[in-house]
C-alpha cells in the first residue's frame, strides 16, 4: 500500500469518503472475520502472507489513521499465532513498509519500502531471498522500469515468475493501473500495462493473481470507495466475473489468494476496529486448510 497514491483511497474510505464502487450483483457468498486473535488490534491488519509450510504470517500493520505501515511476523507455535514482531529484514520508521509477498516456492519475498527516500513517501519494490540457515538476505531493490518515480503497490507473482503490482507512473489512466512484470534475463525486465478492463475502469491499485495466472483480483475505485474485482482469463484476454461480496459500505484492500484460487483473504474495517482480515470461498468445497489456522485461532 501506498502512502501520497493509496491515501486517497484508505485514509478517505477509512472516513467514509468518496472512494470506488461497482454496479456488478456480489456472488452469492459471504466474509467471514479470519484474524488471528494474536494479531487483531484497533489498528488495521491486512495484506497477509504465509510460508509454504503455514508456519509463518508476515503482513502490513497500519494505525487507524494510516499514518504509518510497517511490516509485522507472527510465527505458529504450540497451536497458536505468536506476538507479531517486525521481520528481521524490516526497516523501522520513518522508513514505511507494506504489501508482503512470499512466492510460491517460499525462496523469494516482495514487499514495497520507502527505504531509498523515507522522507518523499516514494514506494518501491523491494525484495530479501532465503539463504543458507533459511534467514532472509539483505534487501535488494528492483530496479527500473518495475520501479518509477512513482509508487508501486501489491507486488505478486504467478508460478511463471511474472510479477504483477499496481503504479500510478506517468501513463496510467484513471490515477493508477495495474501492471505485469517479466524478467527477460538476470536483472533485464520488461513491463506493461494490462490494459481495460482490469486497467482503465477507475483508479486500481493493486492486484492478486492466481498461480495458474487464470484468476486476478484488482483493487479498484470506481467512484465512492475502493472494492474488490474478480477477472478470468479468457481466450488470451481478461474478463470481469463481478465483485468480490464484502461489505458494500467500507472499502476493501490487501486480497490474497489460496494456492489453489478458491479462496481469498483481504482486510476490511469491522466494527470498531480500523480494519480485520476476512475470508470468502470463490469455488464450491474450497479447500479449508487454506489459510493456515494454526490450531483454530483464526476469526476473532
Amino acid at each position: 500500500m501506498a502512502f501520497a497514491n493509496r491515501a486517497p483511497a484508505l485514509a478517505c474510505a477509512a472516513a467514509l469518503a468518496a472512494c470506488g464502487i461497482a454496479a456488478e450483483t456480489p456472488e452469492p457468498a459471504t466474509a467471514t472475520l479470519w484474524t488471528p486473535a494474536a494479531i487483531s488490534g484497533p489498528g488495521y491488519e491486512s495484506s497477509p502472507t504465509f510460508t509454504p509450510d503455514g508456519r509463518t504470517m508476515i503482513y502490513l500493520a497500519a494505525d487507524k489513521d494510516f499514518g504509518t505501515f510497517r511490516l509485522m511476523q507472527s510465527q505458529c507455535e504450540k497451536g497458536a499465532w505468536s506476538k507479531p514482531v517486525p521481520p528481521p529484514f524490516a526497516k523501522p520508521f520513518p522508513v514505511i513498509e507494506a504489501d508482503p509477498f512470499i512466492t510460491s516456492n517460499g525462496k523469494r519475498l516482495y514487499y514495497i519500502s520507502s527505504r531509498h527516500a523515507p522522507d518523499k513517501e516514494d514506494f518501491d519494490i523491494w525484495y530479501v531471498e532465503r539463504i543458507d540457515g533459511g534467514a532472509w538476505s539483505e534487501p535488494q531493490r528492483l530496479p527500473e522500469p518495475v520501479n518509477s518515480p512513482a509508487a508501486e503497490l501489491l507486488p505478486r507473482t504467478d508460478a511463471d515468475g511474472r510479477l504483477y503490482f499496481g503504479s500510478s507512473r506517468a501513463g496510467s489512466a484513471g490515477g493508477g493501473d495495474i501492471y505485469a512484470a517479466t524478467e527477460v534475463r538476470p536483472g533485464e525486465w520488461q513491463v506493461e500495462n494490462l490494459g481495460p478492463p482490469v486497467s482503465g475502469g477507475g483508479y486500481e491499485y493493486e492486484a492478486e493473481i492466481s498461480r495458474d495466472g487464470r484468476t486476478l483480483i484488482a483493487v479498484s475505485d470506481r467512484g465512492d470507495r475502493s472494492h474488490l474485482y474478480r477477472y478470468r482469463r479468457k481466450d488470451g484476454r481478461w474478463v470481469e466475473v463481478g465483485r468480490i461480496p464484502a461489505d458494500p459500505a467500507q472499502f476493501q484492500v490487501g486480497p490474497l489468494l489460496s494456492p489453489k484460487g478458491d479462496r481469498l483473504l483481504f482486510a476490511q474495517r469491522h466494527g470498531d476496529r480500523s480494519g480485520e482480515m476476512f475470508l470468502v470461498d470463490l469455488m464450491p468445497e474450497p479447500d479449508q486448510s487454506w489459510p493456515p489456522d494454526c490450531g483454530g485461532q483464526a476469526g476473532s
